[in-house]
């Protein structure tokens, strides 16, 4: 699959040379001319580098690099502010949480160079999953980490997985069953963006698990969030027919049917409202627990651990 790489820039020229570099050397290009349809863009497609000018309409690109900093589902963009070469400049660039400055006017081969090593250097510290590009283990822990070195930090840990997902997969085959990765992926980082705090983090431990973190407040919001989106959209991944019946199928190695039920969400929650944890494996334990509690229901449910000791 090829990085996706957004352009976002207020001079038709400068766009369009851009575009033309970039896209020779085999990536998904894609150009905004206005700042407030660039964070646009962004948030829907989730690129891997956000190349932004400091001169567009609606917002300046200071701007519009803080906005993806803020926002969880561009927080893991790469971006790269074309700026003036002074070190005034240069600074409210990386204050703004760029991770490049690229002075104008830009030379194309240098762009690309750039590009390729950003790519390079962010898929190896960001963790990131090839499949729906949230960080992996690693983030997580490290995130986790610095949640419980802290006494008063207040947070929530929400541990997600399918029900029936290997039924799915299965009977799909691995590349439907990806869609439904990507498709649960989604949800969950649009569920949590919906519901703005500290912190604001999604992660992809592998396979069909996930990890949010989030203020405890909007916890179960997230959830119901979470679990109404998907109970909603599942469907389109399944078989008409399938989808009607709410069940599938599946033939085990002698041949027998057995039937399995529509694939559903579970999530576990553990929070620091009631009690503080302090370790990440503390969380993880708590959330293991309440997300083994979620699946008792038999359908898309959430558990929050509410014990006070």
């Amino acid at each position: 699959m090829a990085d996706v790489i957004l352009i976002a820039a207020g001079d038709a020229g400068l766009a369009s040379d851009l575009e033309l570099s970039l896209s020779q050397e085999g990536w998904d290009v894609y150009v905004s001319r206005d700042g407030l349809d660039a964070v646009e863009q962004a948030r829907k497609l989730q690129p891997s580098i956000v190349i932004v000018d400091t001169e567009l309409a609606g917002h300046d690109g200071i701007e519009v690099c803080l906005r993806l900093r803020r926002d969880v589902r561009t927080l893991n963009s790469a971006v790269i502010l074309l700026g003036a070469g002074d070190s005034a400049d240069k600074l409210r660039s990386f204050a703004a949480g760029v991770d490049d400055h690229l002075v104008k006017p830009i030379d194309s081969a240098e762009l690309v160079a750039r590009v390729r090593s950003l790519l390079r250097r962010t898929s190896q510290m960001r963790d990131l999953s090839p499949l729906t590009h949230l960080p992996g283990n690693f983030r997580i822990a490290s995130e986790l980490e610095r949640l419980v070195s802290h006494p008063d930090a207040r947070f929530a840990v929400l541990y997600a997985d399918l029900n029936e997902f290997k039924a799915f997969n299965d009977y799909y085959g691995f590349l439907r069953g990806d869609e439904v990765i990507k498709f649960t992926a989604r949800i969950l980082v649009e569920a949590l963006a919906l519901h703005t705090g500290e912190p604001s983090f999604a992660g992809h431990i592998g396979g069909d698990d996930f990890v949010l973190l989030c203020d405890p407040v909007v916890a179960e919001a997230v959830c119901d969030e979470a679990l109404e989106r998907f109970d909603r959209g599942i469907r389109a991944l399944y078989d008409p027919t399938d989808a009607e019946n709410d069940y599938i199928e599946v033939a085990d190695r002698r041949g027998n049917l057995h039937r399995y039920l529509l694939t559903s969400l579970s999530i576990g929650v553990a929070t620091t409202s009631q009690r503080p944890i302090r370790t990440q494996w503390e969380a993880s334990v708590i959330a293991t627990e309440m997300k083994a509690h979620a699946k008792r229901h038999g359908r898309s449910a959430f558990e929050v651990d509410r014990r006070e000791r």
